[in-house]
């Protein structure tokens, strides 16, 4: 059985939706309000604002409110745990496919 991360799935559900890759984008350059990262799309600001509750529920953005504006930063502890699902994944495929081309003679030194 594979080894399941509820918090994975979030995170991947998370950035399955244009969107919200784009607010993360937005984010990677540093903190921005919440009516920055509205300024791009054609949305309503309760569109936007749910957009922002998948992304804080699955952990990649955290906000944080300061009188009437509310600034939202990546989390990059989340952004980690993907980029350490998908190395391992690539470590596994490129040992198979060496071993692959180990029997197919390719690898001859």
């Amino acid at each position: 059985m594979l080894k399941q991360s509820p918090q994975l799935d979030l995170i991947f559900s998370a950035l399955a939706d244009p969107t919200r890759r784009a607010m993360v984008e937005r984010m990677t350059k540093g903190p921005a309000t919440v009516s920055d990262l509205a300024l791009p799309f054609a949305m309503t600001m309760a569109a936007v604002l749910s957009h922002l509750r998948v992304l804080e529920k699955s952990g990649l953005v955290h906000t944080r409110k300061e009188g009437r504006v509310r600034t939202c930063s990546i989390d990059p502890t989340a952004l980690k745990t993907v980029e350490d699902w998908i190395a391992a994944r690539r470590f596994l495929w490129e040992n198979r496919l060496d071993r692959i081309a180990d029997v197919l003679g390719e690898n001859d030194d």
